[in-house]
């Protein structure tokens, strides 16, 4: 459905009366985001970002801007076979990538990270993720090759070198000991050789999912600059001009550029982003595993969308607004309103609701009419506008590169299903960037696998280029 359609549909009447609709908006009025507030977060989040480009105040930026080592992107001549690893959530991933300039053939394996080991130590993890890449070379027989690896490491990271990044803070519902402020190269590198059988095996680059799904786009599209997460949980990289990199600690050859990894999902920590924050992401953040922390992301990340809606049907419920006031276990549970019931509501068919009542049945709730399933599906539609909170990011960064041209790699199970995101998100930046800039979205095919591959291929192809440089100085001496 196109999003003028998704207009003609909304002009249809959103309730059956009678519904009391100035306490429905009173409740709902906090989710309903103004363009004055957009462009009031955008200016916070540029000098947030400033903040975290500069040594003398990185240290208590919310948004740490960290360099990620990555120059360049693929110009198309990276060619051979490279392992990935995937590491973002509950499944990791262990990836045979071929390159041959624009063709692209993969292989790969989803793992299971069990939740002890999620809440385990560090070796624990690490020695899980060997394991698993033991039986992946193993399937594939791969043990007599040296491969280039790439690593997406999905978690805020400080990157120190291309092959070496320590990390922050776990995120995602991952809290392993040991493994804050450690290099989680070397931890892997560690649980390599306690296995003492895959001597072949070396990292050459380490990234996250954004810088992944930038990479992933690049090799398509030279014009992209920004790689955007909008999933389980949100972030974002851009290109910087080495200048305005005041942390940067690296040469400053060509080309005069890096990657800048934002890890704008803890924007809001210090209570900056008070002045939007409604009752019900407090709420959220109040029941989170990390409370204080990831506001930014809480806001707007599919982890917890569902919830943010669910807390809002639960208040038009008790004051009797919704399902004649009875409620039901499921509904009153935390996490029990999916994130996916968001998407189908939002895409579904106004004139029978026919999947609305079906997620009302899974619910359990026994009370429930054609007036609920409209003031519901009212109550999705305006939260969806606050979703969008991705957008004054997004428009902050396109307006601080300053580039005529530039796409935007998207990846994120969000972004991906959503039905009208796409539409929207394109809308509403088009509203906020200056109007000599243009721009794209463009959906990152597995960044996180190709991405880490990409980012291995071009340190490859440079590191021969170095190599052949150097011998060829030698000789000439």
């Amino acid at each position: 459905m196109s999003l003028e359609e998704k207009r003609c549909r909304k002009a249809k009447p959103v309730f059956i009366e009678p519904v009391d609709q100035a306490m429905v908006e009173n409740i709902l009025k906090p989710l309903d985001l103004t363009d004055e507030r957009y462009r009031k977060v955008m200016d916070v989040m540029r000098q947030n970002l400033e903040e975290g480009l500069h040594p003398d105040t990185h240290a208590d930026a919310n948004i740490k801007c960290f360099p990620t080592y990555v120059r360049s992107v693929p110009d198309g001549t990276e060619n051979g076979d490279f392992l990935a690893l995937d590491l973002g959530g509950t499944n990791f991933r262990v990836l045979l990538i071929n390159l041959n300039g624009q063709e692209v053939t993969m292989e790969s394996k989803i793992y299971i990270i069990p939740q002890h080991i999620m809440l385990g130590s560090g070796d624990q993890l690490f020695d899980h993720i060997a394991d698993c890449i033991f039986k992946f070379m193993c399937d594939h027989d791969l043990h007599d090759r040296t491969l280039p690896l790439g690593f997406t490491f999905s978690f805020p990271c400080r990157q120190v070198g291309l092959d070496k990044a320590i990390l922050t803070t776990w995120t995602k519902g991952f809290k392993c000991d040991g493994v804050e402020g450690h290099d989680i190269v070397g931890l892997l590198h560690q649980a390599i050789q306690r296995r003492g059988d895959m001597k072949n095996v070396r990292c050459l680059a380490v990234i996250n999912d954004t810088v992944g799904a930038l990479m992933s786009c690049a090799h398509s599209d030279r014009n992209c600059a920004i790689g955007l997460i909008l999933g389980t949980g949100t972030n974002a990289c851009y290109i910087e001009d080495l200048p305005n990199v005041k942390t940067w600690d690296g040469d400053y050859n060509e080309p005069k550029q890096v990657l800048i990894n934002s890890e704008w999902g803890a924007f809001g920590n210090d209570g900056c982003l008070d002045f939007i924050l409604t009752d019900f992401d407090r709420s959220i953040d109040k029941h989170s595993i990390n409370p204080g922390k990831q506001i930014y992301e809480k806001m707007i990340s599919g982890m917890y969308m569902g919830e943010i809606a669910r807390l809002a049907i639960e208040r038009l419920r008790k004051h009797n607004l919704l399902f004649e006031g009875e409620g039901s276990y499921h509904l009153s549970t935390r996490g029990r309103f999916y994130t996916k019931y968001v998407s189908e509501i939002e895409g579904d068919d106004v004139d029978n609701f026919t999947v609305t009542k079906q997620i009302f049945d899974e619910l359990e709730l026994a009370c429930h009419n054609e007036q609920d399933c409209r003031l519901v599906f009212f109550t999705i539609d305006i939260y969806n506008n606050n979703c969008l909170f991705s957008v004054p990011g997004i428009a902050c960064l396109l307006n601080k590169m300053g580039r005529k041209e530039a796409t935007v790699g998207v990846d994120g199970s969000l972004y991906r299903f959503h039905p009208f995101f796409h539409d929207l998100m394109m809308e509403k930046i088009s509203q906020l960037i200056k109007p000599n800039l243009s721009f794209k979205l463009m959906l990152s095919h597995d960044g996180s696998g190709k991405g880490a591959a990409l980012v291995a291929a071009v340190a490859s192809r440079l590191q021969k280029q170095e190599e052949a440089k150097n011998q060829s100085t030698e000789e000439l001496n």
